[in-house]
């Protein structure tokens, strides 16, 4: 068993169970392994979370910076298709709930670690978005790339502080209304980013 196979495994418990419910004894079973065999890859369970947690911040933002290179569509579209399915995956991908959990909710005993990894998804955010808001180029002339990469990944944040604590009727609203009001505040004028 490798050390990459193992973090996987720990990944979906952690994510089912946070890191005080999951044991390295129920991830050994799934492994296939017994427990003491997982320490010839990791010093604790403290290490196996930290390095798993750190995995899964490099997997949110590749999987990021895929989905903005990959689409060819307008940029408003673009990023709203990209907010709808990013908020979608939450519910389908273990390493995005693993993730936004472990963000949101770390363990006391490793909150400075946790908030290392959670500033590098943000620093790694704010540089894809800017580098595609400065790109596209055409904002409304006080609105340089630097404010409107801002304005969206807050409207990001707000929308998923909504999906971990609200209800998704009023998530589907936030997403709708926030987004309308946004494309208005920064395009040059209306349909510039249809």
């Amino acid at each position: 068993m490798k050390s990459e196979q193992l973090k996987e495994i720990a990944l979906k418990q952690f994510a089912l169970h946070g890191y005080q419910g999951a044991s390295l004894a129920a991830i050994a079973e799934k492994a296939g392994i017994k427990k003491q065999s997982i320490y010839s890859h990791f010093k604790s369970k403290e290490d196996l979370f930290i390095q798993t947690f750190y995995n899964s911040v490099q997997k949110e933002l590749d999987f990021i910076e895929k989905y903005l290179r990959g689409s060819r569509t307008s940029i408003r579209c673009m990023l709203n298709q990209f907010l709808f399915s990013y908020l979608n995956r939450y519910g389908e991908n273990s390493n995005m709930k693993f993730f936004l959990r472990t963000s949101f909710f770390p363990p006391v005993e490793l909150e400075g670690q946790v908030k290392e990894g959670t500033e590098k998804y943000i620093t790694g955010l704010e540089f894809l978005f800017y580098k595609l808001f400065e790109k596209y180029g055409r904002l409304q002339d006080e609105i340089t790339a630097e404010k409107a990469c801002v304005t969206f990944l807050t409207i990001m944040d707000g929308l998923l502080v909504e999906l971990l604590y609200g209800g998704s009727d009023r998530l589907e609203k936030r997403l709708e209304h926030s987004l309308e009001v946004f494309w208005r505040g920064i395009s040059i004028k209306e349909g510039n980013y249809e």
